[in-house]
């Protein structure tokens, strides 16, 4: 530990003792600085952050005992220290001497305070560092000096530069093992210069290091006379952190309707850009009505004036409507609203995304329903190359147009992280599968307007005499829903009603001739079947459709396009070896030698409805009685 290091350790712990208030103060008003560390496998980044919480004194007499017996048990480094335990948590980190997930850590100096992230180097641990680095300010980007610069060093500066962290360190780390060489030193820069050039990272701070041995990480390293720039924690405690956002048109999304009692309403939410000071005119989005600001509301009292950054409660003099998930804008220069957008997804689950399949989008506090094309292009992010893809796996980072189903307000993510960044959740799960930036809205979310008819859908209904419905026959191949929807409708004929029968194979002759029977294509087959069966029925009809409709998503997002009530989810049960031993098409039996792929029931899964509107048993009824039964339940 250093002279400086004790000094300020000393310090802090006499201040401590003497005066808490004035130690709680001082620590209070410092600056905070949230940065990642990154780089190739085995290129010293949880070492270099042991050494930063160990020269800053930030680990207990306790943890200082651990680190020194698991550092003889599984450490690295013989009977000397091994810094990378302080960070490396996992017991899989351990024993294979890598990182897998974010460790993040606090220490503090006398001039600043930091939170760490540390994230992995392996490329299926690409979704990991990207949620570290999320939040920071700064990107430490660690080369192995003897390795030079490597595929993990470009895709790490690739996605530095993507999620738009303005600042940069180039750590060329273990000098010591190439003998403290200038000439390999200046040889990388040259080499990482280059490649920065040609991803748009159009600064670096490049500073040699060891962080093992502790050279130009506090100190300047006597090894190295021929550095002359700063050390790291000297560039990490002065690195400037200009947020320019709150020199930008005012923008916060509401968080919350405060409302204690009748006299008080109020709009909570974190101030994402610019400033705002009662008086003001602002707009709230995507409604457009506007107000003035009456009060600006904090726990400590009214403010003048609130900036960026400021957690605080408005209130307006008017009373329009407002609700979590708006946003308050500057009158004079609102957000954005659009409902299509380009947008770069990285995505995160083991499941590959399905274009066309609807997932929930939130993005700050507001939450919509959203589909995404196939993708334009995959980025090659070990070589920057723009590939051809169908789809995005795990890890996979692509560009997409993305629709939502309704309008949000938002801004491109090169001007504003808070209303230009979203996750994708799934419905079914809700887990996290996803992580977007958008781009720009698409032109066409603008040009294209919805135009007003005359004969609305009730009308239609009316001039027909009977309740529109879509009526949704689902289940394995060979199960019967054909047989039972025909029969169905020549029952709904006989009785007047005005019907129309969507087959699944009829389908694909026409509307639906371009697709095959990937997870993708059926997600798209049904999505087209369902816009057409919305337009039928807002038409008075009543729409039958017989469809395997494998997943529950898709069938999900058919009833969320039509009002309440007018889906009905008719589930065909009939065992798997009772529709296999019907087999009219000869369809499972190829299936089974292997000639036809992602056949339902065989290699490719059939989601059972959970709970549908019918439950038609073909074991226990005949497809006579099921017609029966289906028909009343439509006309009853």
């Amino acid at each position: 530990m250093t002279d400086d290091v004790k000094s300020h350790a000393y310090e802090a712990d006499r201040l401590i003792a003497e005066d808490i208030d004035a130690y709680l103060s001082q620590h209070q008003h410092k600056s905070l600085l949230r940065f990642i560390t990154c780089g190739s496998v085995d290129d010293g980044k949880s070492t270099l952050i042991g050494r930063l919480l160990y020269d800053s004194k930030m680990i207990f007499e306790d943890q200082l005992a651990a680190l020194e017996s698991d550092s003889k048990n599984v450490g690295t480094q013989g009977q000397d220290i091994d810094f990378a335990l302080l960070v490396d948590g996992l017991a899989a980190e351990r024993e294979q001497g890598i990182t897998i997930d974010v460790a993040y850590r606090f220490f503090t100096t006398d001039k600043r305070k930091f939170i760490v992230a540390d994230t992995p180097g392996h490329e299926q641990y690409t979704r990991n560092m990207a949620t570290g680095a999320s939040t920071a300010d700064l990107a430490v980007i660690l080369i192995d000096a003897r390795k030079g610069v490597l595929t993990q060093t470009r895709r790490h500066s690739y996605l530095v530069k993507l999620l738009g962290i303005p600042n940069v360190v180039l750590a060329i780390n273990k000098m010591d093992l190439v003998d403290y060489s200038a000439a390999t030193f200046h040889q990388i820069v040259a080499d990482y210069s280059a490649f920065a050039e040609s991803i748009g990272l159009n600064s670096f701070v490049p500073v040699p290091i060891s962080g093992l041995k502790g050279d130009n990480i506090v100190e300047k390293s006597s090894a190295m006379p021929w550095y002359q720039g700063p050390t790291l924690i000297a560039h990490l405690e002065t690195v400037p952190l200009g947020d320019t956002s709150q020199e930008k048109s005012f923008r916060m999304p509401v968080q919350w309707v405060n409302r204690p009692n009748l006299d008080f309403r109020g709009f909570t939410g974190l101030i994402a850009a610019g400033a705002v000071r009662p008086g003001d005119r602002v707009r709230v989005q995507p409604s457009g009505r506007e107000s003035t600001v009456k009060e600006i509301v904090t726990f400590d009292g009214n403010l003048d004036l609130a900036v960026a950054g400021q957690s605080v409660c408005l209130t307006l003099n008017d009373e329009i409507d407002c609700s979590r998930g708006d946003v308050i804008s500057t009158a004079l220069a609102p957000a954005e609203t659009a409902d299509q957008f380009e947008s770069t997804i990285i995505w995160m689950d083991e499941a590959a995304m399905l274009p066309g399949r609807p997932y929930i989008m939130k993005l700050g506090t507001q939450q919509a329903a959203v589909t995404i094309t196939e993708p334009k292009y995959e980025v090659n992010v070990n070589t920057m190359e723009r590939l051809a893809a169908k789809t995005l796996g795990l890890n996979s980072i692509g560009v997409c147009n993305i629709s939502t189903d309704r309008q949000i307000t938002f801004a491109p993510f090169g001007d504003n992280k808070t209303l230009g960044s979203f996750i994708l959740i799934d419905r079914a799960t809700n887990a996290t599968v996803g992580a977007g930036l958008i781009n720009f809205s698409l032109r066409r979310a603008q040009n294209i307007h919805w135009q007003s008819v005359d004969i609305n859908a009730e009308a239609h209904a009316a001039q027909k005499g009977q309740q529109p419905k879509l009526v949704w026959f689902t289940g394995l191949s060979g199960s019967g829903k054909s047989t039972i929807a025909n029969m169905v409708e020549k029952k709904l004929f006989a009785l007047g009603k005005h019907s129309f029968l969507l087959d699944g194979d009829n389908v694909r002759h026409g509307l639906n001739r371009d697709l095959g029977f990937s997870d993708a294509d059926r997600v798209e087959n049904i999505r087209r079947v369902g816009e057409v069966g919305k337009l039928m029925v807002e038409s008075g009809l009543i729409v039958l459709t017989a469809f395997i409709s494998p997943f529950r998503n898709e069938r999900q997002m058919v009833r969320d396009m039509l009002p309440a009530g007018t889906f009905i989810e008719v589930f065909i049960d009939t065992p798997l070896a009772v529709a296999e031993s019907r087999d009219v098409k000869g369809l499972y039996r190829k299936a089974r030698a292997g000639q036809l792929k992602n056949f339902t029931g065989i290699d490719s899964p059939y989601e059972a409805p959970e709970s549908p509107d019918l439950h038609v048993d073909t074991t226990a009824i005949s497809a006579e009685d099921a017609a029966e039964m289906i028909v009343a339940h439509i006309t009853g």
